[in-house]
């Protein structure tokens, strides 16, 4: 066909060589119906019809404006047409891959004149997902590298990774060194409370001992900004009973009220359990000496409650933090619209808490993904169900869009708030 289309040209070069440029069109349509070539025993007619259906592939008004210099070659006209077969392939194309799509609808500008940049405060980067580890089973390689450059190609400059365990909150701290852009929380999750702390007073003492000693640790290398994730949790009891969730939180404020960390905001986990977490915070937190005049600092993140307890959150000084499990229902949706965005706080909670179509937030969402699922992984795609850090901008966009603001907006405002909150204490990070 490209034989067909270049022989097609040359006849066209010739007529338009010997025509004045207002008979352009009519010597075209005379020729392409004339024109022949010959092979060594045949000739081959080319009907006017398929020069017709060839010429619309290509931008006509161009061509007629090159036809008219007669200094042109056959060949050099012959790349032209390639080149802008080409381009009309490409526009066919509607779904960009996830590379271009970042460089292609993310050149938007922030309020402060450069490129709008998310922070995304909660990343489950340790999870097994991310070393190719599905349900117990292996199912690709590990590509916790890649994850981090679609991260970091989607506007991401900052990712807190948080830890449930003494030993997640050590491994998260090694991994931190990865990356300038990588900090990490230190505590024990409410759910394993009981696995970390063990029965004796004398394994809470060892286990808080220890905690202490990595935050202490982290400070240093200017790597944990906060402490958590601690809080309760009653929708899994089944894993750690209410008691000693109540007594690992308590422990822990403790430990936060220590002169060396009473700077530390708490990265808080707040599931099912009603006013406990809030009215713990009153009696063991706020009530502090240390925190007297300045109030809570911290975050209640994956925030799914309703609008009168966030309220009482931010009262004592707290962000809430937004993700996808916040924003399922249009109740959810219903709360985010009534929370200043001055107090909100942008994660993922990956790999989990992605936004669904099922889900009220996702008629609000701008930015597709390509995704394959576990099975037939593909370092460059998406893994379908797996959350990451580069859907933060999914998160943005469904706040803009049940605000009625721009994403823009948003991810300027709640970059400002994560870096007053987390890193204002952090040596050298940029504000």
């Amino acid at each position: 066909m490209n034989n067909i289309i270049c022989i097609l040209l040359i006849g066209v070069v010739i007529t338009a060589s010997s025509s004045s440029t207002s008979s352009t069109s009519s010597s075209i349509t005379t020729s392409a119906a004339s024109i022949s070539t010959a092979t060594s025993s045949a000739a081959i007619t080319i009907p006017s019809t398929l020069f017709a259906t060839t010429i619309t592939t290509i931008n006509t008004s161009a061509l007629f404006s090159r036809l008219t210099r007669p200094s042109i070659s056959p060949f050099l006209l012959r790349r032209g047409v390639n080149n802008l077969n080409l381009q009309y392939s490409n526009r066919k194309e509607t779904r960009l891959h996830h590379s271009n799509t970042v460089n292609n609808r993310r050149s938007s500008r922030s309020r402060s004149g450069g490129r709008r940049m998310f922070v995304d405060i909660g990343a489950n980067l340790l999870d097994d997902m991310y070393q190719g580890c599905y349900r117990g089973k292996q199912r690709h390689e590990k590509d916790l590298d890649a994850v981090l450059q679609r991260a970091w190609d989607n506007q991401l400059d900052q990712i807190i990774v948080t830890a449930g365990t003494i030993h997640e909150s050590e491994h998260a701290l090694t991994l931190t060194q990865r990356d300038d852009r990588l900090y990490c929380t230190a505590g024990v999750h409410p759910t394993r409370c009981s696995q970390v702390f063990g029965t004796t007073q004398d394994s809470w003492e060892e286990s808080l001992e220890q905690l202490k000693h990595v935050i202490k640790q982290g400070l240093q290398q200017h790597k944990v900004v906060a402490l958590g994730e601690l809080g309760l949790d009653y929708a899994r009891l089944e894993f750690c009973d209410a008691e000693t969730q109540k007594k690992g939180l308590i422990a822990q404020l403790k430990l936060a009220r220590d002169h060396s960390f009473h700077h530390l905001p708490l990265f808080l986990h707040n599931r099912e359990s009603g006013n406990d977490l809030l009215q713990i915070l009153k009696q063991h937190y706020i009530g502090s000496d240390a925190d007297a005049t300045t109030g809570g600092r911290g975050v209640v993140h994956s925030f799914d409650d309703s609008l009168e307890l966030a309220h009482e959150f931010m009262k004592l000084g707290f962000y809430i933090g937004i993700n996808g499990c916040s924003l399922k229902t249009q109740d959810n949706l219903d709360v985010v619209q009534h929370i200043p965005l001055e107090r909100i706080l942008l994660e993922t909670d990956c790999p989990w808490c992605d936004i669904r179509p099922t889900h009220a937030g996702w008629e609000h969402v701008r930015t597709k993904f390509d995704v394959k699922t576990e099975k037939k992984y593909d370092r460059d795609y998406c893994v379908k169900g797996r959350n990451e850090p580069c859907h933060i901008v999914q998160v943005a966009e469904v706040i803009a869009g049940i605000k009625g603001v721009s994403v823009e907006e948003v991810a300027t405002v709640s970059r400002q708030n994560a870096q007053d909150l987390f890193f204002g204490m952090v040596t050298g990070v940029k504000k």
